[in-house]
Order: structure tokens, then C-alpha cells, then sequence
């Protein structure tokens, strides 16, 4: 029994030298989950970095329009797909930070998403008004589905999230729709229409069981949302009139619900043109409570164990980060970690948040029990922030 081991050993150790030996010989392995990327906005370029050692490992040049990108990671979290502004898609490589596919697949672009078995890739796109659905190993186009509304009219697609056993939902801004398509036969996509589900949804979210689609709504107050559990699943609207009684200010920068706070049974959600999270219980989706900020709400982002929410501004308070208590529900600590604070990312566990702070050409990574900060990292004009953790969370 020894001997055949001893010689299994030996048939596969040539196999793994030859495999390291691709890397370079200084080649070190590491396992992806220390991994993620930052967005350089500037100049079309990812930083790989180490979330353990903190610390950049190198880049990745020739992305494109990076203006607002967005990442989502393969089911082993070894590849980052990269959504440009200009339509661009790549796939990169991030053990060895080399692209290794890219197709130009629209005009203008704000986002994907990835099926929860990782076979499918789809980007949402602006110019032209739909979705389109890639092989995830090749990006080879694999569905087309415009947004097709009106008399023909195509309208902008906005909060791609991937659902259950290949379906995904998003919402049709300029159509006051929500769709929902089964991908799981793609010579017959099955298409749900939620027609008049509220003004001008701007972005939405699932929640981390995959049950509720939450449109916000940038027409009106409220948010719309979807029982997708249910048997026959309708548009609700929830939080609606948050906002009656008093004039909203202007908004500089849309609020993003993606990276959405849940903390027990309560959800953390921008206000639009307020300075106010709004507080929700989420097993009855009503209003419980407010909480007063430094600013207007961009991202508003829980800790993952729930126990604090972090928050961040549209100018002119775009150099502040709020943290909350979710006991007292109360804010507890404003931080100015850079100028332009773009976006903000926890490290798996949530020991640490990194935040990109876009003129200041810097990520601060800060200690989230202490709020000291604990490294300093030089990227150029960096924006979003992406772990690799995000492959095993449903809607990231």
C-alpha cells in the first residue's frame, strides 16, 4: 500500500513542478481566497491584492473604460469578470493576472453577473437596452435578450443580480419594469414581465437567501419589491411616502443598493436626496427607524456579522465614512480616511474594511474594532473594491 502511494507521488510531482514552473521560478502558491481586485478608474487597469498580507501583488493593464466598473469572481475564485463602461468583458486570470478573454460586447455597460452554478456570465447594458448571456469558460455569446418595451423602444438595464438554479432578475429603468429569466434552456429563455413596478428603478438587490428582488426607485419614494419564494410572485411596494411632507435635495450621485446591510432582521438602505439611512424590519418590510448622516448615502454596507453599517457620501461629503451601531442604531464614529471615498469592502470575516479613496490615489485598510488603520496602499485612482469572497454570496 506504501509503494503505491510512494509511486503516485512521484508519477505527480513532475506534473506539479511543470505547473509551477509556468508561474516563473519565483512563483509562491497562494489560495484565492486571500485574493481581490481594485479597480484603477483612471487608467483601465486592476490591482491584485492579498487581504491577509495587505499588500498590491502586481497589475493588470488593457480593461478599458473602468469610468464604473464592476467584478464578479468565478465559483473557484480564480477568475475576475470585468465589466467596462464601454461594453468591454474580460476575464482575468487573478492567481496569474493575465487576461484570458475579452470581448467587446456593448456601447455601454454598468455591471454583470454570474449564475450561482458558474457556467454563465451576463452583462447588463445600457447601449443597446438588454442583457446578454456568455459561456462563462469560453465568452462565447450565448443569449441575446433585448430590452424591448413600448413601440419598440429599448430601455436601460440596471440591477442584474443572479438568482437560484440559473435565473436572473433585473429591472428596466426607463420602462418601470422588472424581468425575471430561466436560463436554464437557452433556445427557449423564459421571460416573467413585472409590469409598472414603480418610476425609473435606478439600481436593485437580493436579499442573501435569493427570496426578495428589491428595486429602488429614483421616480418616486419606495422601493419595489418581489417575493420570488412565492407561488405566484407579485410586486409589492415598500417605504413608500419616506420622504412626504418635505422637499428632497438635489442628488449629485446615485445611491447603491448592491452591497446592501442586512444585520439580523433589520436591512440598512440609502435615502434618496436625504441624509437619512432608513432602517427596515425585513420580515414585515416596514419602516423601523431612521438614522441621521453626515450626508447623502452611496453605499451603505454591513459588517458581515451584522454588527456594525458603514456609510458612505455623495459629494459634497464624499471624504467622510460613517459607522453605525446596529444596537443603539446610532452613528458612532465618522472617519475622513481620503478624499473621493469611492467604495468600501470587508475582508471575509470583517476584521478589516478597505475603502478607495479616488484623489488621495490611495486604499486605506482600517481595523474595524479600533478604527485604526492598518495599511496604506498606493493605487492609482482606485474605485471599486472586490474580494474574491464575493463568489460564494448569492447577488454579488
Amino acid at each position: 500500500m506504501k509503494r503505491r502511494f510512494f509511486l503516485a507521488g512521484a508519477l505527480l510531482g513532475p506534473t506539479w513542478l511543470a505547473g509551477c514552473a509556468s508561474f516563473g521560478v519565483n512563483y509562491s502558491p497562494v489560495g484565492t481566497g486571500d485574493l481581490g481586485v481594485v479597480i484603477q478608474r483612471a487608467k483601465g487597469r486592476l490591482s491584485v491584492v492579498n487581504t491577509s498580507t495587505r499588500e498590491v501583488l502586481g497589475e493588470v493593464q488593457g480593461l478599458g473604460d473602468l469610468s464604473h466598473a464592476s467584478v464578479v469572481f468565478s465559483r473557484d475564485a480564480r477568475f475576475a469578470y470585468v465589466f467596462g463602461r464601454d461594453g468591454g468583458l474580460t476575464k482575468v486570470n487573478i492567481l496569474t493576472r493575465a487576461i484570458e478573454g475579452r470581448v467587446m460586447q456593448a456601447g455601454n455597460s454598468i455591471g454583470g453577473a454570474i449564475s450561482a452554478d458558474g457556467s454563465l456570465v451576463v452583462a447588463q447594458n445600457y447601449k443597446p437596452g438588454g442583457v446578454k448571456v456568455f459561456d462563462a469558460h469560453t465568452l462565447e455569446l450565448r443569449l441575446d435578450l433585448p430590452a424591448q418595451y413600448g413601440q419598440g423602444e429599448l430601455s436601460r438595464v440596471v440591477g442584474l443580480v443572479d438568482l437560484p438554479n440559473r435565473h436572473f432578475a433585473y429591472s428596466l429603468f426607463d420602462a418601470d419594469e422588472i424581468w425575471v429569466v430561466d436560463c436554464n434552456d437557452l433556445s427557449k429563455p423564459r421571460i416573467t414581465r413585472h409590469r409598472q413596478i414603480g418610476r425609473q428603478p435606478y439600481d436593485a438587490l437580493v436579499t442573501p437567501n435569493g427570496r426578495h428582488y428589491i428595486a429602488g426607485l429614483f421616480g418616486q419614494d419606495g422601493l419595489a419589491m418581489i417575493d420570488l419564494w412565492s407561488d405566484a410572485p407579485q410586486v409589492r411596494h415598500i417605504l413608500t411616502g419616506y420622504g412626504r411632507g418635505s422637499e428632497p435635495l438635489p442628488v449629485y450621485k446615485m445611491p447603491h443598493l448592491r452591497g446592501w446591510a442586512v444585520a439580523g432582521n433589520r436591512a440598512y438602505l440609502p435615502a434618496i436626496g436625504r441624509h437619512e439611512v432608513l432602517v427596515v424590519n425585513t420580515e414585515t418590510w416596514q419602516e423601523v427607524g431612521r438614522i441621521a448622516v453626515a450626508g447623502q448615502p452611496v453605499f451603505v454596507m454591513a459588517r458581515p456579522d451584522g454588527r456594525q453599517v458603514w456609510v458612505n457620501f455623495s459629494v459634497p461629503d464624499y471624504n467622510k465614512v460613517q459607522v453605525i451601531d446596529t444596537l443603539s442604531n446610532k452613528v458612532v464614529a465618522t472617519l475622513t480616511p481620503g478624499k473621493a471615498v469611492l467604495h468600501m469592502e470587508f475582508t471575509p470575516r470583517g476584521e478589516s474594511v478597505w475603502i478607495s479613496a479616488r484623489d488621495d490615489n490611495r486604499v486605506a485598510v482600517i481595523d474595524t474594532q479600533t478604527l485604526a488603520t492598518q495599511a496604506m496602499l498606493n493605487i492609482d485612482a482606485p474605485s471599486g473594491i472586490f474580494f474574491s469572497s464575493r463568489a460564494n454570496r448569492v447577488g454579488f
